[in-house]
């Protein structure tokens, strides 16, 4: 399923993508040669495997330089031994200019401060509420896991293959990659062409495309 579904992202080659839903209203801008994929991964020898289990998500890259608007956070993130609750992020021309959360922001804002690409975002998943980690309605408090239950997003760097070899040079590079869940049944994701069509991608938690 997840594979078809990236599948899909991939032929309508979205401009972006927007989240809604309670405390957030952010568009996530994507390059022309954004590539979603799934955790099935396949070597030189085509050995096909799974290198991150569970795997619950359909990822790609943003482009760093056009996210805006005000997120909020749907689960706690764990970061350096903190627990950061409440957090919400707003971004303006693709940086992170305000960090605010009930608890522990100072620890996420040392992150965004730690170099130049570090306030932009390097991924975007999305992950449907059919999986087997979010019906469990369990905070695990450890990012692998907790991933796997809610769509989410990363501040820091951006995994070269999730681009095409015509906007490598514009994929975010950074000495962190922080993920933290944005998604839940509440929030609404719709894809956004360069026409400004919208067309719905996540909708109560389910596929629509």
């Amino acid at each position: 399923l997840l594979v078809d579904v990236a599948g899909r992202l991939n032929d309508r080659r979205f401009s972006a993508l927007h989240f809604e839903g309670p405390g957030t209203d952010l568009t996530v801008g994507l390059l022309p040669t954004t590539s979603f994929l799934s955790a099935r991964f396949e070597t030189v020898d085509g050995i096909v495997h799974m290198p991150n289990l569970p795997s619950e998500e359909v990822f790609g890259a943003p482009d760093p330089r056009r996210t805006d608007g005000v997120v909020r956070a749907t689960k706690p993130l764990v970061l350096g031994g903190t627990i950061i609750r409440g957090l919400e992020v707003e971004f303006l021309e693709g940086r992170a200019v305000r960090v605010d959360a009930e608890t522990g922001a100072e620890v996420l804002r040392g992150y965004v401060a730690k170099d130049d690409g570090s306030a932009r975002l390097g991924e975007v998943a999305l992950v449907d509420g059919q999986g087997r980690i979010g019906p469990l309605d369990t905070v695990f408090f450890d990012t692998l896991l907790d991933e796997n239950a809610a769509s989410h997003i990363a501040l820091g760097n951006a995994y070269a293959f999730t681009a095409g070899p015509e906007d490598q040079d514009k994929l975010n590079q950074s000495a962190i990659h922080v993920d933290f869940m944005i998604g839940s049944p509440e929030v609404s994701v719709t894809g956004v062409t360069d026409e400004g069509d919208r067309v719905p991608v996540l909708v109560g938690g389910a596929w629509q495309i």
